[in-house]
């Protein structure tokens, strides 16, 4: 029996065509003609100006920062409930990060909560440098209520919206808020380039200073000239044939994932201890993973106990985030409580969503799930999926 994987690269045709494209044109190297296309597509996807394609979303996160200034001595405020890539991206600037807990309703940045940290370093005689809010599995921050905080205490705010390419909050996309905000193109991703990531913004001098320290900094002169430090951060050609081939199928892996979300609920929301996380009204997500949150009295087992039986039947499953704040490279950093991404994370599991899994092979994963406490030792026996779907 074949292996199921959390979210796996769907790639087809049209992306072998334009990757031999670059590949018979030779430009075999960072920046070409693709690149420049998959920028402007990109762009205009998300309705806004500038777009500079990266060679990951880390890198756009440090680029983002980086363009605003940011540097050694700064606090930037972030979400604690995400992936390490966007807290080490404050750390290369030489920032610390400041850790705020998610709404349990959302599971993005509480709003209030930062109101609270802002507010308390205002009375410390403090401004942070930045705010970096995270969209979370493909759903958008609550950007409303952020970017009123924000503007109040006269701090920029920076969007991680790495997983959420293809979602909206309101009638604007993900990636449309603040100065500028990182998108990742990893192979696990909504829509990948194997490896890279772009950086959006409004501002065209932001995006000029982040494609200028991309390429190392040089200064337009006809030798090679450097002013200041700059990175090699620029998407190959090659990659970017790829993203342009994957971009035009965009809104159907959306529609796909959205419609794979809606029958995991369809059939384990009946199910005591099992709840999904929330769809905030304001907006519309990309459904990037489909998450769960278990209350292993109600539903018989806990998370990592579904996890580790799904593991043996050939099933990738993943917890939730582990928040930053309890990380122990990050120890040392403050933080604005936690208690929700902790408990989030210490009951969530992230299911298998990939555009591109059959039906068959979500009813094996659906059917494992809700069969998993009848392997614990000691449990009682329980209807199978198969026997309930029977009687049903």
């Amino acid at each position: 029996m074949k292996r199921i994987y959390l979210s796996p690269p769907d790639v087809g045709q049209l992306e072998r065509k334009l990757l031999l494209d670059a590949f018979d044109s030779n430009w075999i190297a960072p920046l070409g003609p693709h690149v420049d296309a998959f920028e402007r597509e990109f762009a205009a996807t998300l309705g806004v100006p500038y777009a500079v394609a990266l060679s990951s979303g880390t890198s756009a996160l440090h680029l983002a920062l980086a363009a605003l200034g940011v540097g050694r001595g700064d606090l930037v405020v972030t979400s604690t409930l995400t992936f390490a890539a966007t807290a080490n991206a404050i750390t290369y600037v030489g920032a610390t990060p400041v850790f705020v807990d998610a709404s349990r309703d959302t599971w993005t940045m509480d709003p209030d909560l930062l109101e609270e940290e802002l507010a308390a370093q205002s009375r410390a005689g403090r401004r942070p440098a930045a705010v970096l809010a995270v969209d979370l599995y493909g759903q958008c921050c609550d950007y409303e209520r952020l970017t009123a905080v924000c503007e109040r205490y006269g701090v920029p705010l920076i969007e991680d919206a790495a997983e959420a390419l293809g979602a909206s909050y309101g009638t604007r996309k993900a990636g449309a808020f603040g100065a500028s905000a990182a998108f990742s193109f990893n192979g696990n991703k909504i829509i990948t380039t194997s490896g890279g990531g772009m950086l959006v913004s409004h501002s065209r001098t932001v995006a000029d200073q982040a494609r200028h320290l991309a390429t190392q900094a040089r200064d337009p002169l006809p030798h090679y000239e450097h002013s200041e430090i700059g990175f090699n951060y620029r998407m190959s050609n090659l990659l970017a044939a790829i993203g342009r081939g994957q971009l035009t199928t965009l809104r159907d892996k959306v529609q796909r994932r959205r419609s794979i979300r809606s029958r995991y609920q369809e059939t384990l929301g009946s199910y005591s201890g099992i709840h999904f996380m929330p769809e905030a009204p304001y907006g519309h997500s990309n459904a990037w993973l489909t998450c769960i949150t278990v209350d292993s009295l109600l539903f018989g087992a806990t998370s990592e106990q579904i996890r580790l039986h799904l593991e043996s039947c050939d099933i990738e499953t993943r917890r939730v985030w582990k928040p930053m704040h309890l990380q122990p490279v990050f120890r040392h950093c403050p933080s604005r409580r936690g208690r929700v991404s902790a408990d989030l994370f210490n009951r969530g599991l992230c299911l298998p969503s990939g555009s591109s899994m059959s039906d068959a092979d979500q009813w094996r994963v659906i059917a494992a799930i809700a069969d998993a406490p009848r392997h614990l030792t000691g449990t009682p026996e329980r209807e199978t999926m198969t026997e309930r779907m029977t009687r049903v």
